[in-house]
């Protein structure tokens, strides 16, 4: 079938024709009977406007994620340098180890296998004691840290590794009030505190750490050290595709927060001002170090505890690889252990931290509170609650290759720098 030819004078004719139809249609909408009639087409009319801006906007944001800014793909503003010291500085670490958890590995594939892998780590290593384990939300409701820790304990248990005991902790943040649901964990926390000497390492909220500590505030000096998995420079966001290419938003993948704290600032905040000797393992520190699936793999290959991790950590780098374009993930809490066995692989300072906003970052937008680091003339000069922490952002380059062989082979290999 043939299609009829139209002339174009005559299309012009009909596109004003119909472009007149139209507003007489307008007009005729608008020149309704009632002020209200008139009143509610005007209102439709300006809200397709506005809603055909709105898109146009949203448009041009997400483009902007195609320009190629240096700091856009590192995730990192440029701060002052810190002072770090290599292998340093010294801090008191008691061999009795108290350990927080949120462990999820396995709950879903965005649910990060990191706590399991410290637990492990921890749990096998030699030299030291962990008198208790205490889980908390996070990662996941409490049900299901709580089963998944005790789970693993189980392996560890079958495997021939110790099995500490394990208590239920916080099933929320603190309230307005600092008020919490009581939990097993705040009294056995205590009692080990008042058996002497702890190292806290805590990888999920402070919830448990802020309430057991406030009720009990003479077992504050009984805190030998605080180990947390939080805090950040400023203008620093956790960006783990960081120009990598391969992830979503143009390569940018997802930004992650600063999750622990995030989770209860609060109780965060209430840990600072009791100024507990603490070192911070950031996510700058996390970033140095990717386990891929041959590392998984390994893992498997060893059987017992160090399998059943492995296997729920594979939808978690399945993640990585799909979403942020990396063939391997940061494990975050990991490195919380690997400090508490082997400090002197990693190069920390001692520094200013406290909670605020960022005046770095979402300029345009609400900052959300933060916990920063920086130097003494970073900090904000308004009154806030600081303290002086250890901040531990770079380690040796042996890190990787140290964690692998300890999580398979505890107390095998060194733990030299530059090996």
């Amino acid at each position: 079938m043939r299609e009829r030819a139209i002339h174009p004078a005559t299309t012009g004719m009909a596109r004003r024709s119909e472009k007149g139809a139209s507003a007489t249609a307008i007009v005729g909408c608008c020149e309704g009977d009632t002020v209200r009639r008139r009143l509610r087409c005007r209102v439709r009319h300006m809200a397709r406007g506005l809603g055909v801006l709105g898109v146009a906007l949203m448009l041009l944001l997400m483009g902007t994620f195609a320009l190629p800014i240096p700091v856009w793909r590192t995730g990192a503003w440029p701060v002052p340098p810190l002072s770090l010291v290599e292998g340093g500085p010294a801090v008191r670490l008691p061999v009795r180890l108290w350990i927080e958890t949120d462990a999820a590995c396995g709950q879903s594939r965005t649910t990060d296998p990191d706590d399991c892998l410290a637990l492990l780590l921890l749990a096998q290593a030699r030299g030291v004691h962990i008198v208790g384990i205490s889980t908390v939300y996070g990662n996941a409701p409490l049900d299901v840290t709580d089963r998944t820790t005790r789970d693993l304990m189980a392996a560890l248990d079958r495997a021939g590794a110790p099995s500490p005991p394990v208590y239920r902790g916080a099933a929320a943040p603190e309230g307005e009030d600092g008020a919490v649901a009581p939990a097993p964990a705040f009294s056995a926390l205590q009692q080990a505190l008042m058996d002497g000497p702890l190292t806290l390492v805590s990888l999920g909220p402070l919830t448990n750490v802020a309430t057991a500590l406030r009720d009990r505030p003479d077992l504050q000096a009984h805190v030998a050290r605080l180990v947390a998995v939080m805090g950040r420079r400023r203008g620093h966001l956790f960006h783990p595709a960081e120009g990598a290419g391969g992830g979503m938003l143009f390569g940018h993948g997802p930004v992650f927060r600063d999750f622990n704290f995030a989770k209860d600032r609060r109780a965060a905040a209430a840990v600072l001002g009791m100024r507990l000797p603490t070192t911070l393992i950031p996510y700058e520190a996390a970033r140095k170090v990717s386990l891929t699936g041959r590392d998984l793999a390994h893992l498997a290959a060893h059987g017992g505890a160090a399998a059943w991790v492995a296997s729920r950590a594979r939808g978690w780098l399945d993640f990585w690889a799909e979403a942020i374009g990396r063939d391997g993930f940061y494990p975050f809490d990991l490195l919380a252990g690997a400090y508490v066995l082997a400090p002197h692989l990693f190069d920390c300072a001692a520094v200013t931290a406290w909670v605020g906003e960022d005046d770095l970052l979402w300029a345009w937008f609400a900052r959300p509170q933060a916990l920063l680091v920086g130097g003494a003339r970073e900090r904000p000069a308004e009154g806030r609650v600081s303290s002086t922490v250890v901040y531990c952002p770079q380690m040796d380059a042996t890190v990787h290759h140290w964690l692998v062989s300890q999580l398979t082979a505890p107390g095998q290999g060194g733990t030299q720098r530059g090996e």
